[in-house]
Parts: C-alpha cells; sequence; structure tokens
C-alpha cells in the first residue's frame, strides 16, 4: 500500500513538473505565408502601332548647271512593328523595328535650266517612306530612352512642268534608298498600351532622274517628328 502510494505520488510529480516545463517554453507562432512578387514591368514582347508627324524635307537639284533645290515638306502617317528583349535583371532593352509611311511632301521651284530662254519648274514628290531599323534602349521601369538606327526608302520623284511656251515638261521616279538614326522616348501607358515620340534624320542619298530630254540629279534628306501609340503583346506571345 504504502509502494502505491509512493509510486503515485511520484508520477504526480512528474505529471506537474512537466506541464510546468511546457509553461516555460515560448510560444511560437507560424510565420504569415509570404505573397509572391508582382512581377516588374517589362518591355520585351512584339509590338504593333500608329504613328503622324511632320517631315521637313530637303532636295538639292542639279540640271544643266543651275540648282532648283526644293522642299518637300509635309504632313506623314504610317504604322510600325517591332520586337524588342529587355535583358534579365537589367535596364538594357534591344530591339528591331520596321515602318512604312505615307507623306504628302510636294514642292516645286523655277529654273530655265532645260531650254534656255522658257521657264520651267522643277519639283520633288515624296510619295512614301520606310526604314529598318535596330534599337537600343535603356528603361526607367515604365519608362523607355532609345536611340535607332538603320536603313532608310523614300519614294521620290522628280517631274519637270513648263510655265511657258516651248518650255520641257516631263517625270521621273526611283526608291532611293539610304541610311536613317534618330531616338525617342517611349511610356506604358498600361502593360499593353505604349505612347511615344520621336526625332529621325534620314538621308536617301543622290539619284538621277531622266526628265523631259535632261540628267537631273537630287539628293534627298529629312528630318522629322512623329507621336506614335502601340499596344505591346506579352513577352510569351
Amino acid at each position: 500500500m504504502k509502494r502505491a502510494t509512493l509510486f503515485g505520488g511520484a508520477a504526480a510529480l512528474a505529471l506537474w513538473g512537466g506541464a510546468a516545463f511546457a509553461a516555460d517554453i515560448p510560444a511560437y507562432e507560424a510565420a504569415p505565408a509570404v505573397a509572391a512578387p508582382v512581377p516588374s514591368f517589362t518591355w520585351s514582347g512584339p509590338y504593333l502601332g500608329l504613328q503622324a508627324g511632320y517631315g521637313w524635307f530637303d532636295a538639292d537639284n542639279r540640271v544643266n548647271g543651275f540648282k532648283p533645290d526644293s522642299s518637300p515638306d509635309g504632313f506623314t502617317v504610317g504604322a510600325y512593328a517591332g520586337y524588342n528583349h529587355q535583358l534579365e535583371n537589367s535596364p538594357l532593352v534591344l530591339g528591331v523595328e520596321a515602318d512604312i509611311n505615307y507623306t504628302d511632301g510636294d514642292a516645286r521651284r523655277g529654273t530655265r535650266g532645260f531650254t534656255g530662254a522658257s521657264d520651267t519648274r522643277i519639283g520633288n514628290d515624296v510619295g512614301f517612306t520606310g526604314a529598318v531599323r535596330a534599337r537600343v534602349g535603356y528603361a526607367f521601369d515604365r519608362f523607355l530612352v532609345y536611340g535607332a538606327g538603320g536603313l532608310a526608302f523614300a519614294d521620290h520623284e522628280v517631274k519637270a512642268r513648263a510655265t511657258a511656251p516651248g518650255g520641257a515638261s516631263g517625270s521621273d521616279d526611283t526608291v532611293a534608298v539610304g541610311w536613317t538614326i534618330g531616338g525617342g522616348v517611349e511610356a506604358a501607358l498600361s502593360d499593353n498600351v505604349t505612347a511615344r515620340v520621336e526625332y529621325r534624320y534620314s538621308d536617301f542619298g543622290t539619284d538621277s532622274f531622266s526628265v523631259a530630254g535632261s540628267r537631273v540629279k537630287s539628293d534627298l534628306t529629312e528630318n522629322r517628328v512623329m507621336l506614335g501609340v502601340g499596344y505591346k503583346f506579352s513577352s510569351g506571345w
């Protein structure tokens, strides 16, 4: 009987000690689940856009010792498409872009270079322009500052129109090919919609035209400012 009482007391003491020890252990709560980080904006992916602006053209013409230069300035509207790749964990953005545009640039300049005493107006007409360019940019999250350069082309026509009896008339055209360089700033208005403003300079080279029996050499250049709105597809498209 005494042994049972002693055993029961020891058991009770052990249980009381275990409870007291457990009470002394600090309670630890489970760490709250950490939400997955929201991915930052990326410029990677294909895109399409529309653009409009104004082009200041200079056409340096030379015919029979005369220089009837003209400036076929005009409004420009067009479309562009390209692909950007933003390097991983880097603000550097590399891309390629092509565009095609229509312009209403048309100008005339008077000269006596064709038939001596009779007046003839020499004109330059630019119908469409386009380019294929490489782009390099630096991203500030949803803002992109970029430079671009590459191949440029234009539908260039030279016209001669008589303004007096005996004057010469005629026209000739070619697709002038040259180079372009420029830059701009682009902003992501949403994950898919972007807007940009861009300046570019283009030199379409010097071409020879056969107009009304005379050889006309013409060098065409352009300064242009464009505004564009684009749609960027997801990078996994």
